[in-house]
């Protein structure tokens, strides 16, 4: 007879998910690796699921279909915060179905950290912040190659705002040898790219936010920025 505990747990690659069915002594029920084939998984937790205690599933780059699906065919659904398990770093050799099983141990005790799952409607923004955080970060790093060069050629760093301000013509005139000025001339042409594209998200951020009554009461702070807040709200949902 099986135990009124049952916990699948999900562990989510690109093109592939490793179920685990857990009874409530940790005991696996049924095991098996599936394509990402929303149909498939429900199809094998299915016969189980007037006596499951809930659905993990590991938040990856990739777990909305998922997720979403699962909600939608009844289950709960509870989203593995992998970050916040100490342990859990160096289980990643020890095998998917190992890890699958560790994580639902740990929603079978209650000690299991979890993360948001945000609905549907409130992702585009998050996805948005969080795009805008990665052009930034990698607009920072050509501000600082640019900076790192002009150290190299003349012992003083310029600033990352005035390297924001550079062009192309300013570059030709600064006494870099051939081969450097086009090394920095590219930096500054991804500096430009990057920086367009920012202040579009940007827009569209401040934008949405405008339609948030936690934002404006948010924007009453000082000394916060509201493109900041834009990009924190976006993220909290």
């Amino acid at each position: 007879m099986l135990g009124l505990n049952l916990i699948p747990s999900n562990r989510i690659h690109s093109n592939n998910s490793v179920v685990s069915v857990l009874d409530e002594e940790d005991h696996v029920v049924v095991e098996k690796r599936l394509s990402n084939d929303l149909a498939k998984i429900i199809g094998l937790i299915k016969p189980w699921q007037e006596e499951l205690a809930g659905i993990l599933v590991e938040s990856t780059f990739n777990w909305y279909w998922l997720v979403d699906g699962l909600k939608e065919a009844g289950f709960t659904v509870h989203l593995a915060n992998t970050t916040a398990i100490k342990k859990y770093e160096g289980l990643k050799h020890s095998g998917d179905e190992a890890d699958a099983r560790y994580l639902a141990h740990l929603l079978r005790l209650g000690i299991l950290p979890t993360g948001t799952i945000l609905a549907p409607e409130h992702r585009a923004v998050r996805d948005l912040a969080r795009k805008r955080m990665q052009l930034v970060r990698s607009r920072t790093s050509h501000i600082l190659a640019v900076e790192n060069i002009t150290v190299r050629q003349y012992g003083a760093r310029i600033t990352s705002n005035q390297v924001k301000q550079l062009t192309s013509e300013m570059v030709d005139e600064m006494p870099f040898p051939n081969d450097v000025g086009l090394a920095v001339k590219a930096n500054v042409a991804v500096i430009e790219t990057l920086s367009a594209q920012i202040d579009l998200l940007e827009k569209r951020l401040l934008l949405d936010m405008k339609e948030r009554p936690n934002y404006a009461l948010l924007t009453s702070a000082p000394g916060i920025g509201k493109v900041r807040l834009a990009t924190v709200n976006g993220l909290e949902g």
